[in-house]
């Protein structure tokens, strides 16, 4: 099987260029950006991908690969900071830029270069960067440029190749197109399927768990219901799924999942109400990286507990996506920046007792439900919108109280039945709202009211790295606005979110 290796230097993104590899049907495996050329010529990998990162090759102690990689001979492409990376490494020159270039840009090639291959002369990329190429390195020829940045695109005659631009990101228009020629340069053959990955996962958890036991962590969200029919079918009865109703959950949440799991798939589940431990700790917190470590260390106590009484428990099983896990940490060994810890990720515990299992640690979103559909779960799970895994600990804005809870739960039943209502549901990635940490004045039944505010949050994406805000009807939203300010006791504005993200996040904390 014909393998991608990507370097990973810390970018948001790096994931995303794996994810676009295997779309294409070529496996792709995210390393260390320091992985030694010993290590990477072992591998035998069809080609090396060089990913964007925050670094700058200006500054002292910047990221750089082991310089023999250079001379494997393996085709090669640099992405952004990889194109910067590779044109030091090989002799070329990095300069500030005169203007940053961030967001979209029109390029324009410049000599058909072989990455451009079959794509219009001039399209719409993503750019994200403070530095750019100043001098090309030997045996190299500028392929792109755009209106602020001269070289965006070079490529040499020995296999090196490099863009300015993100091609991995839905804003580029031909990016997949730019990675398939990639690996038609690396002669790859396109015969990786996600129905492998089952294959394997499957085999791996059995061979690791063996005789042991698994607890997981059930939400009734598409990850962790994903996860724990994947588990079943690996270890039957050694799982373990608990069901932990923290006191963060939607409206009548805590009822359907016992209803659903217990009845039509006969998983072993146990249920645990927490809400007492969950509010107590809570209790006066507004920042909402304490809040999400809070939530993540009671969600490892709670566990622990039922360790304990079920007896012989050694993992702890989870539907951790990758977008948690590189808005928390670098999960590669890259230098990326922490966005926002998740309860799952960087939220745990150091002396964390149990070991972790977490097959989705590397997938997306899409990625899950793919694997769903192809283990025959219903769509109600499947296409379920994503829920935080702090629930709505990170929708009340501020501290964390029953009361709030309970307005914003009304809030969010109507914004859902709506949604619905309007055929709209799939046709967004995720719609909720945001209890925000301000009062304003209104006028309610001729008097004077004084009362919280609330966003609705909408959005279109397909792997949740990048989104942009979903542009629904303003007869529906002014509908939605409508009824929740007339049931909902304790709000009296609605606000709509017009974020996009980049530079927003989906969710507000």
């Amino acid at each position: 099987m014909d393998k991608i290796l990507i370097l990973d230097f810390g970018s948001q993104y790096t994931q995303l260029i794996a994810r676009k590899i295997r779309e294409l049907n070529v496996f792709s495996e995210i390393v260390p950006f320091n992985l030694k050329a010993s290590e990477i010529a072992k591998i035998a990998p069809a080609g090396l991908i060089l990913s964007g990162g925050p670094g700058s090759v200006e500054l002292k102690d910047f990221p750089l690969p082991d310089k023999d990689i250079f001379k494997l001979k393996i085709p090669t492409l640099g992405i952004c900071y990889g194109m910067q990376v590779m044109a030091k490494s090989l002799g070329g020159r990095v300069l500030n830029s005169k203007k940053r270039e961030y967001g979209k840009a029109r390029i324009y090639s410049d000599g058909r270069g072989k990455i451009f291959e079959s794509i219009k002369k001039d399209f719409i990329c993503w750019m994200s960067h403070g530095d750019e190429v100043g001098k090309l390195p030997r045996g190299f020829k500028k392929t792109a440029h755009t209106d602020n940045c001269n070289i965006a695109a070079m490529e040499s005659g020995d296999g090196f190749y490099a863009i300015q631009f993100h091609p991995e990101v839905v804003h580029t228009q031909y990016g997949k197109k730019i990675l398939g020629n990639f690996l038609d340069v690396c002669n790859c053959r396109r015969d990786w399927k996600l129905s492998s990955f089952i294959k394997d996962s499957i085999a791996d958890i059995k061979d690791r768990v063996g005789k042991d036991k698994v607890v997981l962590g059930l939400s009734g969200g598409v990850d962790s219901s994903v996860a724990a029919i994947l588990l079943n079918k690996a270890i039957g009865n050694k799982l373990h799924s608990v069901f932990v109703n923290n006191g963060l959950l939607r409206e009548g949440e805590a009822d359907k999942i016992n209803r659903i799991f217990k009845k039509d798939f006969n998983i072993n589940l146990h249920y645990v109400d927490a809400t007492e431990q969950f509010l107590s700790a809570l209790k006066g917190v507004i920042d909402p990286e304490k809040k999400r470590k809070i939530i993540g260390s009671e969600f490892i106590n709670v566990f622990d507990t039922i360790a304990k009484e079920i007896g012989g428990i050694k993992y702890l099983a989870q539907g951790t996506l990758y977008p948690d896990v590189v808005e928390s940490i670098s999960a590669f060994g890259g230098p990326s920046a922490r966005i926002k810890s998740h309860h799952n990720v960087g939220g745990l515990p150091v002396k964390m007792k149990l070991k972790l299992i977490e097959p989705f640690r590397f997938l997306f979103k899409d990625e899950v439900r793919k694997i769903g559909k192809l283990l025959k779960l219903p769509d109600e799970i499947v296409c379920r919108h994503p829920f935080p895994g702090p629930g709505l600990g990170v929708r009340v804005i501020g501290e964390v109280t029953k009361e709030r809870l309970k307005v914003l739960r009304s809030a969010d039943t109507i914004i859902i039945e709506e949604i619905k209502a309007q055929g709209l549901y799939n046709k967004v990635w995720q719609v909720f709202g945001v209890l925000l940490p301000v009062k304003s004045v209104g006028v309610m039944g001729d008097g004077r009211s004084y009362e919280n505010a609330l966003a609705i949050r909408a959005v279109k994406s397909v792997d949740g790295m990048t989104a942009d805000w979903a542009k629904l009807p303003y007869n529906v939203i002014g509908l939605i606005s409508n009824r929740i300010i007339n049931e909902v006791k304790g709000i009296n504005r609605v606000v709509y979110d017009v974020s996009s993200k980049p530079p927003a996040t989906i969710e507000w904390e």
